[in-house]
């Protein structure tokens, strides 16, 4: 470990040390009239912070070794997202501690509860008959009056399966494509929705996939034309990269696709279906689940934390521990459809140059610009942050997410699982202002996202919502540590460290990737790689990792397009050395100069192979691995 990372270390864990801070106790079923003592303690987070905030702003004595605000168990509800801004930073001496309690396992969820389930022994219209007497219904929710839309649902803590044609080993292959009209061809359905309305056809092209709602769906003998609403129309007809596959010498090979969001397709235990008209939710439980008595939640926020500083007056010196983040949700898909670019990123605009060429890239042939998914906890404009031994479970899109000019930040022992999208984001990937293949390189060194550490993580069963997203995603940043983390169980690539596609030297530099235990992934997706790098970014370093069980993607065009280690377009100045990989199965893409590769494959030491991943304080977390992926 260098000088500088056992510096930053030592100052982010010193944090732990305060043991005369001021106290303020938060329970939910307290009350926020309390004076917030172990015994009579707050009920809401927000109002704790508050109280902490004009602590500090009065320079009451109290305050001298920082403030500690400590959480009971149990679930603290959110209507809006908790706000963190420069007014509740601590400093080094004096930090802002949230924390669970001792012994106990306080979750801040973003969702609302359902009740009042019933077994609907009435028929109802359009369920197939097998479902027919076997599904149970409760009311949509409702909250300050108003309907609640949800994508997620979550039965004892299991998440359960939005109704689809979705077929474990077996999906349809699409029959054509016609761009000028903006249309699909597919397969006539076995189950066609007696109304498209809300219907989604979900599109597996390459390395992404894609959510187009269904705006027409015609029959014609053994096909249907299937038409979409706008944007996303337009964005998938009009985007190069990437590109649904129509093979015309095998059409076995063409994009897989299913169909999602109808009762028509509520057929097998663990599927559900809001229907939006009626105001009911359907529910067909799995083996041993008793409706009476099980708890189901779904989500009605899509952050639950935004921590906003400015780069003038950052968020400092604030910690989280043992807290649990559940229960978010994310409906730009319902009302926009959703067409990623790449790791998760969806394209606002893209299209093809007709002309190649800019003046960065002169065979570039594709433009797009890009947003990125929600976080359950987001963090903009802030230093010496710390996330220990937190958990992040149960949400739609991204776990953590570090936008912009986030610096110093400790990562440690969290775990990060059932997570739609990716588990860690960190830096700059472009927006609507910025076009997506361009070096970035702000004149502002401020903005960078830079000096965070990734360590002892347990990051499982994430993108499984979008399977192209990612574990631990890098874009622009610079001097990330990302090391001894556990990835298992995953769509598509381990650890992303790079963006741009470009050979200009930007801010990306002294990023380390080290002694990761990466495994059982690519599940569906291919152009993959356990570990996975874009662009230029002198002084970066891939070391003693060790990966293995690459799956072979039952969907992919090209099945073999799936690597241990994949240094992509334009990648320079990276050192590939000492990384244990179960076959020699890399790949370089148009790659960049400087590149080092040494010393990788089956035969490196059975050292590095075993000092891979969680070090010996943390690999508890490995119990909350599923079985089939234990190592």
């Amino acid at each position: 470990m260098t000088r500088i990372s056992t510096r930053i270390l030592a100052c982010l864990l010193s944090l732990a040390l305060s043991v005369q801070a001021a106290q303020i106790w938060v329970e939910p079923n307290g009350s926020d009239l309390n004076p917030g003592t172990e015994q009579r303690p707050m009920a809401s987070i927000a109002m704790a912070m508050r109280r902490a905030r004009e602590l500090r702003r009065l320079k009451d004595p109290s305050t001298r070794d920082g403030i500690e605000i400590c959480l009971k168990t149990g679930l603290y509800r959110l209507q809006e997202p908790i706000l963190i801004r420069p007014e509740d930073s601590g400093t080094p001496k004096e930090p802002t501690i949230i924390k669970a309690a001792a012994g106990q396992t306080p979750v801040i969820s973003g969702g609302i509860e359902l009740k009042g389930w019933r077994k609907a022994d009435e028929d109802i219209e359009g369920l197939p008959a097998i479902a027919q007497g076997k599904v149970w219904v409760t009311d949509s929710p409702r909250l300050a009056g108003r309907p609640i839309e949800f994508r997620q649902m979550w039965v004892d803590h299991r998440k359960a399966i939005r109704a689809s044609t979705f077929d474990e080993g077996r999906l349809d292959r699409i029959l054509s494509i016609d761009r000028l009209q903006q249309a699909i061809w597919i397969p006539a359905p076995l189950q066609v929705p007696r109304d498209v309305e809300g219907v989604e056809m979900v599109l597996h092209q390459c390395w992404a996939i894609a959510i187009l709602r269904i705006k027409g769906m015609d029959l014609s003998g053994q096909k249907a034309k299937v038409t979409f609403w706008q944007p996303e129309a337009r964005i998938q007809f009009e985007h190069p990269w990437p590109p649904p596959i129509v093979d015309q010498d095998n059409p076995a090979r063409n994009s897989a696709f299913w169909l999602t969001n109808a009762i028509e397709f509520l057929d097998r235990p663990g599927e559900w279906y809001q229907d939006l008209r009626t105001g009911k939710v359907y529910y067909w439980p799995r083996e041993g689940e008793d409706m009476a008595n099980c708890q189901v939640m779904v989500p009605a926020l899509e952050s639950l934390v935004e921590i906003n500083g400015t780069l003038d007056r950052p968020v400092c010196h604030i910690r989280f521990a043992g807290i649990g983040f559940e229960h978010t949700g994310w409906l730009r898909p319902s009302v926009a459809g959703h067409v990623p670019l790449q790791a998760g990123m969806y394209i606002i605009d893209a299209y093809k140059l007709a002309v190649p060429g800019t003046p960065d890239k002169s065979y570039l042939e594709n433009q797009a610009w890009i947003g990125r998914q929600p976080a359950a906890v987001e963090v903009r404009c802030a230093r010496w942050l710390t996330f220990e031994r937190c958990r992040f479970e149960h949400l739609a899109a991204t776990g953590l997410d570090l936008v912009r000019g986030a610096h110093d930040h400790l990562i440690q022992g969290c775990v990060f699982k059932d997570i739609g999208g990716t588990a860690i984001q960190v830096g700059f990937f472009g927006d609507k202002a910025f076009e997506a293949h361009l070096p970035y390189n702000p004149s502002d060194k401020r903005e960078l996202c830079q000096r965070v550490q990734i360590r002892n993580n347990l990051i499982t069963d994430c993108t499984n919502e979008d399977w192209g997203c990612v574990g631990i995603s890098v874009g622009y940043a610079r001097d990330i540590t990302i090391a001894h983390n556990e990835l298992a169980g995953l769509n598509y690539s381990g650890i992303c460290v790079g963006w741009g596609w470009t050979r200009t030297r930007s801010c990306m530099q002294n990023n380390k990737v080290i002694a990761n235990h990466i495994h059982h992934f690519a599940r569906n997706m291919y152009d993959v790689g356990g570990i996975y790098t874009l662009s230029c970014q002198p002084n970066t370093w891939i070391c003693r990792n060790s990966i293995h069980h690459l799956y072979q993607a039952p969907y992919a065009h090209d099945p073999n397009h799936c690597q241990y280690i994949y240094l992509d377009e334009n990648s320079s100045y990276i050192h590939v050395i000492d990384n244990w990989t179960e076959q020699v199965r890399f790949f370089s893409n148009h790659p960049g100069p400087g590149n080092v590769w040494r010393n990788n494959g089956p035969k490196v030491s059975d050292r590095i192979r075993t000092k891979a991943g969680l070090e010996p304080g943390y690999q508890d977390l490995l119990d909350l691995l599923e079985r089939e992926l234990r190592p």
